[in-house]
C-alpha cells in the first residue's frame, strides 16, 4: 500500500524581503504535510534561494520546512531553470518519494513545438513570435514496493489570468482596455491547453511502452473537470469517439469524493477543484480511496482583501491511497 499527494505550497521562499517570514509558515504547512502521511509527494510553486557565493539556487526553503520530518530523508527530483544548472528562481515542481526513484525528465517544448502567433493588440505593433508555456512538466519514474513501477507526471498549468501583451497594460493588473486584456486571456489559455497536450505526449509515450502502464498525473491544473486542459489530459472515449482507446483514458478520482466536498480552492465564494490525482486505467485498479484536505480552505478573494501575505496556501492538498490488488 501507498500514498500519494499533490500540494501547491503557494510560492514557497526565504529571504530578508519574503512576506510572510518563512518561520511562519511552519506552523500551518508542516502539519498539512505531516497529516498526508504521504509516501510519494508532488509539490508545485517551490521558489528556490540563491546562497551568498553560489551561482546556482538551491531549495533552502523547502528544506528548511522538511526537516525535522520524514520527508526530509526522501529522494527527490525537481525542474531546473532555463539554463539547467539549477532550479528556477521561482514556481518549481519537486516529487518527493520513500521509494526509489529510477529515472526522471523535465518536458518543456522537447514533444510540442510553441505556436507561433502575431499578437493583434500589441503596442508597439509585434512580429510573429513563439508562445512559451511558463513552466515544464516533470515525470518520475518509481520503484514499488513488490516490483512495479509508478509513472508519476507533477504538472502546474497557467493560471486562468490574461497572459502579456505589449503595451497593454497601466499597471501590473491594470489593462489598458478589453481588447488587449481579451487577447491576453486567449494567449494564457493557449498556454494552459498547450502544456495539457504536452502532458499527455508524455503519458502516451508510456502508454506506447506499456499498455498497462500505472500512471498519475497530479498537481494544479488550473482547470476543472470537463474544461479544456482536464479533457486533453483524460483523453475520455465520448471525447476521442474510439472505444478502442478507452484504455488510454485517465481518471480523475477526486469523482469518488461526494460532490458537496469536491473542491481545492475557493475564489470569491465559488468552490472549484482545480488541483487533481488522476490515474490510468491500471492504476485504478490499485485506487483505494482519496482524501481532499480542504476543511479550513481560506477564499483567496476574501484573503487578499484582508490579509496581505496569507501564511497558509490558498490550495488544499489532496492525497491517494493505493494498494496492489495481486497482494
Amino acid at each position: 500500500m501507498f500514498r500519494l499527494a499533490t500540494f501547491n505550497l503557494e510560492s514557497l521562499d526565504d529571504g530578508p524581503d519574503v512576506e510572510p517570514p518563512l518561520a511562519e509558515r511552519f506552523a500551518i504547512l508542516r502539519p498539512q504535510l505531516l497529516r498526508l502521511r504521504a509516501d510519494i509527494l508532488c509539490l508545485q510553486e517551490v521558489n528556490a534561494q540563491r546562497a551568498a557565493g553560489r551561482r546556482a539556487r538551491r531549495f533552502a526553503a523547502l528544506d528548511a520546512l522538511l526537516a525535522e520530518t520524514p520527508l526530509a530523508a526522501f529522494q527527490r527530483v525537481a525542474t531546473t531553470g532555463p539554463s539547467g544548472a539549477g532550479p528556477a528562481d521561482a514556481h518549481n515542481l519537486v516529487v518527493l518519494s520513500r521509494f526509489p526513484i529510477e529515472r526522471s525528465r523535465q518536458v518543456l517544448h522537447d514533444l510540442v513545438a510553441p505556436p507561433v502567433y502575431r499578437a493583434s493588440t500589441a503596442d508597439p505593433p509585434a512580429l510573429e513570435a513563439p508562445i512559451r508555456w511558463d513552466r515544464p512538466v516533470l515525470g518520475a519514474a518509481i520503484a514499488l514496493p513488490g516490483g512495479a513501477t509508478l509513472h508519476v507526471l507533477d504538472l502546474h498549468l497557467k493560471a486562468p489570468t490574461a497572459a502579456n501583451v505589449a503595451g497593454q497594460k497601466l499597471a501590473p493588473f491594470v489593462w489598458r482596455g478589453v481588447p488587449g486584456w481579451a487577447e491576453g486571456m486567449f494567449l494564457a489559455a493557449v498556454k494552459r491547453a498547450g502544456q495539457a497536450f504536452e502532458a499527455r505526449r508524455v503519458v502516451d509515450a508510456l502508454f506506447d511502452e506499456d499498455p498497462s502502464a500505472l500512471v498519475a498525473v497530479c498537481g494544479d491544473v488550473n482547470a476543472a473537470d470537463g474544461e479544456l486542459p482536464m479533457r486533453i489530459l483524460l483523453a475520455d472515449e465520448l471525447d476521442t469517439g474510439n472505444g478502442a482507446l478507452a484504455s488510454r483514458a485517465l481518471v480523475p478520482l477526486e469523482r469518488s469524493v461526494p460532490e458537496s466536498q469536491r473542491f481545492s480552492v475557493v475564489h470569491g465564494g465559488r468552490r472549484q477543484m482545480l488541483d487533481h490525482i488522476v490515474a490510468s486505467r491500471a492504476l485504478l485498479g490499485w485506487f483505494r480511496d482519496i482524501e481532499i484536505h480542504n476543511e479550513d480552505l481560506a477564499d483567496e478573494i476574501a484573503m487578499a482583501r484582508s490579509v496581505r501575505s496569507p501564511p497558509e496556501s490558498l490550495h488544499a492538498p489532496l492525497v491517494a491511497t493505493f494498494a496492489d490488488p495481486a497482494a
